[in-house]
């Protein structure tokens, strides 16, 4: 459980940047995860929301620029879709949803395939650019919940929602099926360092463990079962860990992936 643990308190970690100001006056970071100021002096501006803006036809600030250009090199260099796992708050929500539906012995379900949110993504932007607005923000439940636990109202109702979406409908539907912020992040970490590898997957005993916690199981069969490359190099992979938390054999890793070469796979933390 170390890696899960581990991001609950990276995820805790940046809600309290936000929260420590509204609720005990102790101002470290304004805004939201979409556009922020930390001690009045660094800007974060999430790149999905500055590309939406720019298609609306708004003009940024260069504030808005910097903060988008820093958000994307930081992505881009370790991987994009740790945004989803390490750093979105939605994540425990659909995490909390995928261990409800396991708990209630819950199978089947709407079918979606995993391509519908690059069609979301691009919806977002073309309704952007028609509407001069920029739209995902008005729905977002990310931004939503967290209006909601500053200000109260009904905002919490988005991650509510989210939850019942993975739970009752499609397991994992809402981040691996519709979430057009998880499809942008797959585009510009693709080539990040940070990477999971099965460098002990000789040691496999087909158990199955990491397939059923995975939320992507479909990255897991190349690196794991396939000819080439130890690494899960698949876009679509969000470096969440829990194939090496629950994995009896230890044949998972973090590592660093320099290259294209399977022999370049660096572990980061390896079993025994």
């Amino acid at each position: 459980m170390k890696w899960l643990i581990a991001r609950r308190l990276v995820q805790g970690l940046f809600l309290a940047l936000f929260l420590t100001g509204p609720w005990f006056g102790v101002w470290i970071t304004k805004g939201t995860l979409a556009s922020s100021l930390t001690f009045d002096t660094l800007p974060l501006t999430d790149p999905f929301m500055l590309l939406q803006s720019l298609v609306a036809g708004h003009a940024p600030e260069t504030a808005a620029l910097v903060g988008a250009v820093l958000v994307l090199a930081a992505y881009a260099a370790l991987g994009g879709r740790l945004y989803c796992s390490w750093v979105c708050p939605i994540n425990i929500v659909t995490d909390a949803a995928a261990w409800t539906r396991q708990r209630l012995g819950l199978k089947g379900g709407l079918k979606l395939d995993r391509r519908m949110r690059f069609v979301v993504l691009a919806a977002v932007l073309l309704a952007s650019a028609g509407s001069g607005v920029i739209v995902w923000e008005l729905v977002n439940p990310i931004t939503l919940t967290h209006r909601a636990l500053v200000f109260g109202g009904w905002g919490a109702v988005a991650a509510l929602a989210v939850f019942l979406f993975d739970t009752v409908v499609v397991l994992r539907g809402w981040c691996s099926h519709l979430c057009p912020v998880g499809a942008f992040y797959g585009f510009v970490g693709r080539f990040g360092l940070v990477k999971v590898a099965a460098p002990q997957r000789a040691r496999c005993d087909g158990c199955g463990d990491c397939y059923r916690v995975c939320p992507e199981p479909h990255v897991i069969t190349p690196a794991l079962k396939g000819p080439g490359s130890l690494v899960i190099r698949a876009a679509d992979c969000t470096a969440c860990g829990r194939c090496i938390d629950v994995c009896p054999r230890s044949v998972f890793a973090y590592a660093r992936q320099p290259s294209r070469r399977a022999e370049a796979v660096t572990p980061l933390r390896q079993g025994d």
